[in-house]
């Protein structure tokens, strides 16, 4: 089909189109389709409209891995008769495959109403709008994501330091204050560990819980089951649950810094598993590589609270 930029618009099995990464040579959304995938994996298991029908004030949500932006848009259109205020904080290194994806809207199918809110935050990086009942707030952070979130964190601590004391030579060393509003979901859409282990690593995941307020529950699912991700993620500090099955994946993975929000938390029986596991070691650094765990990890997950009184 249709090549353009780097990426190709493809014909899925059931018939759906989808955006094809040639550089990266990954297919988005490849078995059931942009829409069918975002809806099981984000929109129902996070229960996000029984989540906003109960919530009052803004409701953040981190869309990282905009992609060709069919996540963020199945969430918008799966919600907007609510009355809710929506703040969609959107990561990637690229806008390019949105900009494929818009000039084929008609063929993708998931942009229609959307296409001039689109443009203008492709020119502007943020767009505000009123959709049905919903109030959103869409804005876009270009850049490598786990740089970013390492920043914020510097500079969350450097603003504490400030009521202090002050440091005038350490000015120029200081990061942009972006001030990232804390998330009470996290659609997590990144390229697969083999293919972008900076993505998938302990640091990132222990930086990113960090980044998470302790009085507002948030959840964050993505696509992957893998022994490697959930032992990273429960060593990160969240807890960790099995995911909604999306396409030919049986299970997914969810994981969240509140246990409420986990219908199927891991229980000990998969901590055994992950124990006798080839490939359960976090990645410290961004290259992939696959190992058993560790003696300090498998200790670190016994103790986690998670598997305390299971």
């Amino acid at each position: 089909m249709q090549t353009d930029s780097g990426y190709q618009l493809v014909r899925l099995n059931n018939g759906i189109c989808s955006v094809r990464s040639l550089a990266d040579g990954e297919t988005f959304h490849p078995v059931v389709g942009p829409v069918a995938e975002a809806e099981a994996l984000y929109v129902n298991q996070l229960r996000l409209r029984e989540r906003l029908q109960n919530h009052s004030g803004e409701f953040v949500i981190w869309d990282v891995g905009l992609g060709a932006a069919a996540n963020a848009l199945t969430v918008l259109r799966a919600t907007r008769d609510i009355a809710c205020q929506i703040h969609l904080v959107s990561f990637d290194h690229t806008l390019e495959p949105l900009e494929f994806a818009l000039k084929h809207a008609a063929d993708l199918g998931y942009f229609g109403g959307y296409e001039n809110c689109l443009k203008e935050f492709l020119r502007e990086h943020r767009v505000k709008f009123q959709d049905g009942a919903q109030s959103v707030d869409w804005e876009f952070h270009h850049g490598d994501f786990p740089t970013l979130v390492a920043s914020q964190l510097v500079g969350r601590d450097s603003c504490r330091a400030g009521h202090h004391q002050s440091n005038p030579a350490r000015e120029d060393a200081r990061p942009a204050k972006i001030l990232l509003p804390p998330p009470h979901a996290i659609l997590f859409d990144a390229y697969s560990p083999a293919r972008n282990p900076a993505m998938w690593t302990l640091p990132l995941f222990t930086n990113l819980f960090q980044m998470l307020d302790p009085q507002r529950p948030c959840a964050l699912p993505t696509y992957s089951r893998s022994t490697i991700l959930r032992v990273t993620l429960l060593l990160a500090g969240f807890f960790v649950g099995v995911g909604h099955a999306t396409g030919e994946k049986e299970e997914t993975t969810i994981a969240a810094n509140d246990l409420s929000l986990l219908t199927e938390p891991l229980d000990r029986r998969w901590l055994e598993r992950a124990r006798r596991s080839h490939s359960a070691e976090p990645m410290a650094e961004p290259v992939y590589r696959i190992a058993p765990l560790s003696a300090e990890s498998w200790e670190k997950l016994q103790a986690h609270p998670q598997f305390k009184n299971s």
